[in-house]
């Protein structure tokens, strides 16, 4: 994949081996948001559309789009680095893009928003009146405390205890194992496969067409995590019944003390197996990481997605927002 030269710049392809340069600056960062890790953002980035650059000691991750440019992170380093690299990343898109309108930065977290705007250079607080460009709420990170998600006590939870105990009833066969590539990759396709239908069967049919819109871009990050598993760090877990692979999930930790869910998927027609794959691979990431929080992401915009991740009554609700201009 080419470089992309614009101005004294030269946008490089975001691809595995950025992982350790990429990893040295959100050392730098350490926010709480899903999205500010590399294997999120390899994972869902196709082979030709991601590009980084290092400007004022920030990485700047870039994504190419029908030929227009834009941001999926802001500047990752010292916040002070990023203000002042903001404003060249947007430079950057403009002289690219044929429209300003294309270029913006999203997944911006509160510390780095709150910065940009209060930002001072020399006494001026810099677009205190923001003039200049338009900051809009986006979707929102689900982060809960890891022992409110093994443990499941209280009124809070009862359903959710209900429907593990009707799975390992209904299931006493059931296996669990460490996801392995080589030994999952086939079964795990299959019931991607098999996930994919079921969901358009019983999907409001007002959200098909945004759903199929995203399913090539989720078959391909389940592609990438089969493929580069060992390299990007990952750990996940896999469920059979009656020797038949009924769901698996994948995870990684993004700071010391939280950790991410990246992907889960489960046999839409085994009652409860949502619910008991997800418990105990919070087990997991604890035995593994000792995180006090898990992040399980956001939920897309889906309301259906949106009403199960608030039935597990996160801690706390991050808000992510998108810097465009005017």
């Amino acid at each position: 994949m080419a470089t992309i030269n614009i101005s004294e710049y030269k946008l490089k392809p975001f691809v595995l081996e950025t992982k350790a340069i990429m990893e040295e600056y959100l050392q730098k960062t350490q926010v709480d948001v899903s999205d500010y890790s590399f294997a999120a953002n390899y994972i869902w980035l196709s082979r030709t559309s991601g590009f980084y650059e290092i400007i004022d000691d920030t990485f700047c991750l870039f994504v190419m789009t029908g030929g227009e440019l834009s941001m999926l992170l802001p500047p990752l380093g010292n916040p002070k680095n990023s203000y002042n690299a903001i404003f060249k990343c947007f430079e950057i898109m403009n002289e690219n893009n044929s429209s300003n309108y294309y270029s913006k930065i999203e997944y911006v977290c509160n510390d780095l928003l709150e910065g940009f705007i209060t930002y001072s250079n020399e006494g001026e607080v810099i677009f205190s009146s923001l003039e200049n460009y338009i900051i809009e709420k986006k979707l929102v990170d689900y982060i809960y405390k890891t022992d409110d998600l093994i443990e499941l006590k209280g009124n809070a939870y009862h359903v959710k205890r209900n429907e593990i105990n009707k799975f390992k009833k209904a299931y006493p066969d059931f296996k669990i194992e460490t996801l392995d590539p080589d030994i999952h990759t086939i079964p795990i396709n299959n019931l991607f496969n098999k996930w994919v239908s079921d969901r358009i069967k019983y999907m409001p049919k007002e959200e098909v067409d945004n759903f199929m819109d995203g399913i090539y871009q989720e078959r391909l990050a389940v592609k990438r995590v089969l493929q580069d598993y060992q390299a990007l760090g990952l750990v996940g877990l896999v469920i059979y019944i009656e020797d038949e692979l009924k769901g698996f999930t994948v995870g990684e930790q993004v700071r010391e003390d939280t950790a991410s869910v990246l992907i889960e998927k489960t046999d839409f027609e085994v009652l409860g197996c949502a619910q008991f794959i997800f418990r105990e691979f919070c087990k997991v990431l604890k035995d593994k990481y000792n995180t006090e929080y898990i992040n399980v992401g956001d939920d897309m915009g889906f309301e259906n997605l949106k009403k199960v991740k608030m039935s597990y009554r996160p801690e706390k609700l991050v808000p992510k927002y998108t810097i465009y201009q005017k």
